[in-house]
């Protein structure tokens, strides 16, 4: 096989896929999503939008200054003030880039910019020359690429590379294209634009019309060099290209691509099940290489298939994402050291803090119930990689509740080693329970969507609740696990309640969609 042309990774779950409602992250959140990031062997984290808020700066700033290994990115729009605020933000980066986008297509010129196009190319050229002032690397968007006449858009990219731009995103701004389309508009720009060599063709694509990752790949065969995507696919709206699909497919079908990147694949699985924790977003069981059923097989034809030789259904190794092969089940007489042994498997690094204080909570549950899975072990690590955030923590409850019954709950609540009681009614339990959470907090949330689920099978499963709150306009979402659901509704809300009280962005993000 020729050479394998090296794809960049651009990974935007910081900045795009925390755009999207309900996905907001604290510093120390964003924190451990950019070393999982860097473990991961990403290319390019784009860290934040540093003008949108205090909050995003701090992260951005941060993250520069301790992530090395991949360049740090910050998004800005054509303006100065962006640029300058960007550029102070990337300023301790060993690599940096700034990031500009500027909408190119007519509707959004004459709707949104109100600019005329000979007036966009000025902006955008002169954006890039400033830009240059801060950094070597800067990438420019051409937003809304895919539905801007291929002329003018054309014209542009010659004109911000001609400005400087090391990396050109041709995104497909609302998931309008399809992979046909874009392979030919990528190949089209490579016609038109003489000084296409000297610069990185990248794609960004939306997830609307459920054709992100196939559009991202379709550019990539057609030259394509950087893929801009998230983990688990989070991003505005129906969220952007998944990151793990991208790679997994490049790495699956390398015969036809002929493109592979750097991206260590065995930290995949951990990242997806990290982000679903700090977001709070579950990832649905069906999900392509990181969903619960990916590698499950319960069919008796599959199944006899598989024991016979793997590979006739599973065209990937659960071992290449990080996916340990064993299923072994931990239960009440398991030791710390088997715990540990089994952390580790499932790709998570923890202090011996986290562990000892995981480990406790794994006896407790392993006295509920009988078998102990995998997905009981992660739900584990998840609650105690989230302890940081915790502001009140529950003491204890009661609720009382029936046809002839008014639904009451008294809830016992911890801050700062004093304990807190009081009684509220409610609708029913989980209204009641509610309403005592925030007479004792202060807190009083509009619940906007609660789910349960079982996490896992049998009659002692542990039951999954995620809820989504609002507050002062923006939204927040959390879970709790127990196996008793009454429980797990008040461990979710008095989680949204922490990270309300946490949360460090302040304010919703200026429109960035890229």
């Amino acid at each position: 096989m020729a050479d394998q042309r090296k794809i960049l990774i651009f990974d935007t779950t910081l900045r795009d896929g925390e755009q999207a409602p309900g996905c907001s992250m604290n510093l120390p959140e964003k924190l451990e999503v950019a070393r999982m990031l860097r473990s991961l062997r990403v290319d390019i984290i784009e860290a934040g939008f540093p003008i949108a808020s205090p909050g995003d700066f701090e992260a951005v700033q941060a993250i520069a200054q301790e992530i090395t290994g991949c360049t740090i990115a910050g998004l800005a729009r054509s303006m100065e003030k962006d640029i300058e605020r960007a550029g102070a933000a990337l300023a301790p980066a060993a690599q940096r880039r700034i990031h500009i986008f500027c909408a190119t297509s007519e509707i959004h010129r004459t709707y949104k910019l109100k600019k005329s196009a000979e007036e966009v190319i000025k902006m955008s050229i002169e954006a890039v020359k400033f830009a240059r002032t801060f950094t070597d690397d800067v990438e420019f968007s051409a937003e809304d690429a895919t539905r801007t006449e291929i002329g003018y858009l054309a014209e542009v990219v010659s004109a911000v590379i001609a400005a400087g731009a090391r990396t050109v995103n041709v995104p497909d701004t609302v998931g309008y294209t399809v992979p046909q389309q874009y392979g030919e508009l990528i190949r089209e720009l490579y016609a038109r634009v003489p000084n296409m060599g000297s610069t990185v063709i990248s794609v960004h694509c939306h997830n609307d019309l459920g054709m992100a990752v196939a559009n991202s790949l379709a550019a990539v065969k057609a030259g394509a060099g950087q893929v801009e995507c998230t983990i688990n696919g989070l991003g505005e709206r129906a969220g952007n290209a998944a990151m793990e699909e991208v790679v997994m497919a490049l790495r699956t079908r390398s015969d036809f691509f002929n493109a592979t990147t750097n991206i260590e694949t065995t930290r995949i699985y951990p990242a997806s099940r990290l982000v679903q924790s700090v977001t709070g977003v579950p990832v649905q069981r069906n999900k392509a290489v990181v969903g619960e059923n990916a590698f499950a097989h319960e069919s008796g034809i599959h199944q006899h298939g598989m024991l016979s030789k793997r590979e006739t259904y599973e065209i990937m190794s659960p071992q290449d994402i990080g996916v340990p092969s064993s299923k072994l089940v931990l239960g009440k007489h398991s030791g710390r050291h088997a715990f540990k042994d089994r952390v580790e498997m499932l790709g998570y690094g923890l202090s011996e803090a986290q562990i000892n204080a995981a480990f406790d909570k794994f006896k407790v549950l392993a006295d509920k119930k009988k078998d102990v899975y995998d997905a009981d072990i992660e739900a584990l690590i998840d609650q105690e990689m989230e302890s940081h955030v915790q502001v009140w923590t529950l003491e204890g409850l009661q609720t009382t509740a029936g046809t002839s019954a008014i639904p009451t709950a008294t809830v016992k609540l911890g801050r700062e080693g004093e304990t807190f009681t009081d009684a509220a009614t409610g609708d029913g339990p989980v209204d009641a329970i509610y309403q005592a959470i925030g007479r004792i907090t202060g807190m009083h949330l509009t619940l906007t969507d609660y789910a349960l689920r079982a996490l896992t099978s049998g009659q002692e499963a542990q039951g999954e609740v995620t809820i989504e709150v609002e507050n002062d306009g923006l939204r927040f979402r959390a879970r709790g696990l127990s196996t008793d659901i009454v429980e797990a509704s008040a461990k979710a809300y008095l989680a949204a309640v922490n990270r309300v009280l946490t949360n460090r962005n302040g304010k919703p993000h200026p429109p960035a969609t890229i």
